[in-house]
């Protein structure tokens, strides 16, 4: 199922032993969308300080409750590393929490979450886990050149950017600009990011319509503005998104087929079918 992002703001997350914060932000990353930490604010037992929750630690949501359990202590997160959430997280601000909790690096292993497209497929002991798809144990050899690789540009940029900096932004199509971005619906198993929602009340009275961020060629930062290669009319001409309905495979399905586009369900079908085969 999907949710929206802005209304997970203010959930609760629970550690195994009390309350943590309240959800304040997001951190994802513009090349494969999915949502990397979570920015909670912890309230006066630490201070009002942000700290970064990984969806790698999230257990079963209640979602009724509007509250996040996560797999780790107070203890973990009040001696984790001190990140400034208000400045560009770096490469080696991730590896350094990424190490303190010992979780695998997303970054490694070629699906969305490294070996595979769900957050729990790399929690701790994933080297020996015999559900480790043998497919990666092959490509072990490989994995460790992109260390190697990685620890050359751990200063690099890690392509995380905010949510709220991102509300906002401008779409472009080839032929002028459509609308703003006002949320981002993601799903609640992998934690990808599959649309953006677009108003356009300014081209086009009382129409949202969805994006998915796939379909993204460019994210200009100073100009805050996403382009894509459609034009004004298949975006005016799609189906229209009505944040109280449900959104369906069926409607999933009739927007991609608009923009004749691949569906993301097809291509994670694929992948796990790789993966469920090579165990």
């Amino acid at each position: 199922m999907l949710r929206s992002i802005n209304e997970l703001k203010e959930y609760a997350i629970t550690a195994t032993d009390g309350a943590i914060g309240h959800v304040k932000n997001f951190y994802f990353d513009d090349e494969s969308w999915a949502i990397r930490y979570l920015i909670v604010e912890t309230g006066l037992w630490l201070f009002n300080r942000n700290v970064l929750i990984s969806p790698k630690a999230i257990g079963i949501p209640e979602w009724s409750a509007k509250s996040l359990p996560v797999a780790i202590t107070k203890e973990q997160v009040e001696h984790s590393p001190e990140i400034d959430t208000d400045k560009p997280v770096s490469r080696q601000h991730e590896d350094d929490y990424l190490s303190y909790y010992d979780y695998p690096r997303y970054w490694i292993g070629g699906g969305l979450w490294g070996v595979g497209i769900y957050p729990d497929e790399m929690m701790q002991g994933y080297a020996n886990n015999p559900t480790v798809p043998d497919s990666y144990r092959r490509n072990e050899s490989i994995n460790r050149e992109r260390k190697i690789d990685h620890d050359r540009h751990q200063d690099d940029d890690s392509h995380l950017r905010s949510y709220d900096e991102v509300i906002g932004y401008h779409l472009h199509a080839k032929d002028g600009d459509i609308g703003h971005v006002t949320d981002m619906l993601v799903d609640e198993k992998t934690w990808a990011i599959r649309y953006l929602l677009i108003e356009t009340g300014n081209w086009w009275s009382n129409h949202t319509v969805l994006i998915a961020p796939q379909w993204i060629e460019h994210v200009q930062l100073p100009e805050k503005r996403l382009t894509v290669s459609l034009s004004q009319q298949e975006v005016k001409d799609a189906p229209l998104y009505d944040g109280s309905v449900p959104l369906d495979r069926e409607f999933e399905s009739a927007i991609h087929a608009h923009y004749r586009r691949k569906g993301y369900w097809l291509h994670e079908e694929e992948q796990e079918k790789f993966t469920t085969a090579d165990r």
